[in-house]
């Protein structure tokens, strides 16, 4: 195994590196995790929002099959780190990960913050997962089946908008939430009750350093938990920070972080950031070249010929399209690494292949590809593709389909 200084990219590079590159020799493609990053980065901002609240908790925010890393994986490796709470969006999400071995206790639970209240939650709270609840049906819908739960206590946390507009209640409406939860902890012999353990929000602009939208939205979080005290309610957790508010504000540093895009090693911020700059990315993404041939001046590549070439020269394909998650809207202006260069992306990116223009260097077929990386040899990382592609880091690693196998490194 590499150092974990080094990280994937090294495998990635140096082909059988590690021993389990030899396998991965007759694959198309692969998405190699590094799970040391992972430990690396949980450490780091868990250390950081220690520096303002030593008693702070961190949930390691594994949504969407862990921003397409793999949810189980990136998961143990964070509650190896210190992580103590495991976030997701959705309850399925969160039986999937109990399925995987992960568990839901009090003291290490699952969260899950998105669903509607018709929707079956029983299974996830007959699995102790804490349901967040943002309005009285939410509530209601949790209390109907909270004899189900552990203890018949089902464990909830409640949710403020605090300016984000999204889910949770506005204060307006949060102080009849409160009342309503504090009544719900109450027995009741025919549904169970629920007991609140959380008082959460989210940020919209923490990755905006000097946005005067988080201060603002800090105050209303700290009046909404005292809404929530005032009602009766005594939470164990308090949590508004993400990955750029414990980075960026430390004035969002409660009980409780909920980090995500930190986790994976791709910084929320625009500009370069002392602390976000340690993080570790976690995915390195290659391919092998299927193809190569020379063309003529004036070859048209790909649909619809937008891209002709400019002399005489040899494409390579790459058999990685926007159906493996490759952004179809990438042009000249994203890059992969063939043979130690940098080298532009030719006409538009199909459903499962791509071709790039090697000019007349010796390129053959068999050749590694590296689409992203940390970055440590010269690849491209997700934060610059998302640059050539008007998006944002987090939704190049996201889009990564199941289709390309993951290979998992630095696991203990």
């Amino acid at each position: 195994m590499q150092d974990a200084t080094d990280g994937a990219a090294d495998g990635a590079s140096d082909g059988a590196a590690d021993g389990a590159a030899d396998s991965a020799a007759h694959l198309r493609a692969e998405a190699v995790i590094d799970l040391r990053a992972v430990e690396h980065n949980t450490r780091l901002v868990l250390s950081a929002a220690r520096a303002v609240n030593p008693a702070a908790e961190l949930m390691a925010v594994v949504k969407a099959d862990g921003y397409g890393h793999g949810a189980e994986q990136v998961a143990a490796a964070a509650l190896r780190a210190g992580a103590t709470a495991l976030g997701v969006a959705t309850p399925t999400e969160a039986m999937a990960l109990i399925a995987a071995g992960h568990s839901s206790t009090a003291d290490r639970p699952i969260v899950a913050w998105l669903w509607v209240p018709d929707e079956d939650i029983a299974p996830a709270v007959a699995a102790g997962v804490q349901l967040v609840v943002y309005s009285p049906a939410h509530l209601e819908a949790v209390t109907a089946v909270a004899a189900s739960a552990p203890g018949g206590v089902a464990l909830i946390h409640l949710k403020i908008d605090t300016g984000l507009g999204r889910g949770g209640a506005v204060p307006a409406a949060f102080d009849v939430l409160a009342r309503a939860a504090a009544a719900a902890q109450q027995p009741d012999s025919r549904n169970g009750q629920v007991e609140v353990v959380g008082v959460m929000s989210h940020l919209a602009c923490a990755d905006e350093p000097g946005a005067a939208s988080v201060p603002v939205q800090i105050a209303v979080f700290e009046a909404g938990c005292r809404t929530a005290a005032e009602a009766g309610l005594t939470v164990r957790w308090r949590h508004l920070a993400n990955t750029p508010g414990v980075l960026e504000w430390p004035g969002s540093v409660f009980d409780l972080v909920r980090c995500g895009i930190g986790l994976y090693g791709i910084s929320p911020f625009e500009a370069p950031h002392d602390k976000a700059d340690r993080l570790r990315p976690v995915m390195t993404l290659r391919a092998r070249v299927a193809l190569t041939k020379r063309v003529p001046a004036g070859h048209g590549v790909s649909y619809g010929l937008r891209y002709r070439t400019a002399t005489e020269t040899t494409l390579a394909l790459v058999p990685l399209g926007y159906a493996d998650g490759i952004p179809r809207t990438a042009g000249p202006e994203a890059r992969v690494l063939i043979a130690g260069r940098l080298r532009p992306i030719a006409g538009r990116i199909a459903m499962d292949q791509f071709v790039v223009d090697c000019g007349d260097d010796d390129i053959s077929p068999g050749d590694e590809v590296l689409i992203l990386g940390p970055g440590a040899h010269g690849e491209p990382t997700a934060v610059n593709w998302a640059d050539a592609c008007g998006t944002i880091g987090y939704e190049i690693v996201t889009r990564i389909s199941s289709r390309v196998p993951r290979r998992y490194v630095g696991s203990t």
